[in-house]
């Protein structure tokens, strides 16, 4: 197991990461040019040896914070971890465009059937008319009130 000097030495060969002294003697390293708000790589290295490293969605067992514990990584492993944390902060995660669909009834009216932050949106021009927590929901409710996909 790698003793808490051992762990900072590894730690701060990361030249992107800054160290930041926090309570009872634990040290951060925050990542400052993270993408998210989220800046903290390294959480309370603790001189017994503990600590944490944010993975949020990777990958690794965590806790629901998105840490995993370090206390028996090999050096391989905590470079790897430390590695892979840093690339995730400096990565946009890839936003899938929400969908839209163009629905018409027989009369000519239209109405726009948006996917908005997992609920799917029914649109009359910029109004609002009706939101769902399903696609097939929200398709059967339109079919039902006469309307077709374009």
């Amino acid at each position: 197991m790698l003793t808490f000097e051992d762990k900072l030495a590894l730690i701060e060969e990361f030249p992107e990461l800054t160290r930041k002294d926090v309570s009872l003697n634990r040290v951060n390293f925050h990542f400052e040019d993270s993408l998210y708000e989220k800046t903290t790589v390294v959480y309370h290295l603790h001189p017994n040896g503990n600590g944490f490293v944010y993975t949020g969605s990777l990958d690794y067992e965590s806790n629901p914070k998105g840490l995993v514990n370090i206390r028996d990584f090999s050096a391989d492993e905590l470079r790897e971890i430390i590695r892979a944390s840093i690339d995730h902060l400096a990565t946009e995660e890839e936003v899938a465009p929400p969908v839209e669909q163009l629905w018409k009834d027989a009369e000519g009216h239209s109405l726009m059937l948006i996917e908005e932050d997992d609920r799917w949106n029914i649109y009359a021009g910029d109004n609002l008319e009706d939101s769902f927590g399903g696609y097939d929901e929200a398709a059967l409710y339109l079919r039902e009130e006469g309307f077709r996909r374009r």
